[in-house]
């Protein structure tokens, strides 16, 4: 007889004992909205350097006709709706990841359980995930929130108004310190 589980029983899931000095957040979802904004601030940081092609173009065309070599008022209009398709292209990228059901885990609400060994995102007791703190790329803390970089337009968003109270942000900062991502 083979072994298994029987009808109608669950596996639970299995994690790491819980660390009685974890930061216990409150549960969370991040905003579609949000998710948009921080993925295209993350874009024009880490593309900003494309902006220089069309204000070349445009100085290159400028001095072309300011001199009389060659007329053309084209290439204002052509530059102009390409950067603005480059934009509107990354924006549809971004928001078509929120309308997708393959991405719907992204803003579930999750009750976060962080120490110095790992981030625990449970949705209940017994559904969630590790992450290491080796998967975090970098961190950095906000005006309003805890943004922890997992890779290119991945992260953790840990807005401050899920932390019961002030010891939980100290105690955030004195891990990420202690970690190398803030100083």
């Amino acid at each position: 007889m083979a072994k298994g589980y029987a009808q109608g029983q669950q596996r639970r899931m299995v994690q790491m004992p819980v660390n009685p000095l974890a930061i216990k957040t409150k549960k969370y979802a991040l905003d579609k909205n949000k998710f948009i904004t921080l993925n295209m601030s993350q874009m024009v940081k880490n593309q900003w350097y494309w902006g220089f092609v069309p204000l070349g173009l445009i100085a290159v065309n400028a001095v072309l006709n300011i001199t009389g070599i060659y007329h053309n008022y084209w290439i204002y209009v052509l530059t102009l709706i390409g950067a603005i398709g480059y934009v509107a292209f990354w924006a549809i990228q971004f928001k078509g990841v929120t309308q997708l059901d393959q991405y719907k885990q992204l803003f579930e609400k999750y009750r976060y359980e962080i120490d110095s060994r790992q981030i625990l995102m449970k949705i209940t007791d017994e559904q969630g995930g590790v992450i290491k703190w080796d998967m975090i790329k970098t961190a950095r803390k906000e005006k309003e929130a805890y943004v922890l970089d997992l890779g290119q337009y991945q992260f953790i968003y840990l807005p401050f108004s899920i932390f019961s109270n002030d010891n939980d942000k100290k105690l955030m900062d004195k891990i990420l310190r202690d970690k190398g991502f803030i100083s």
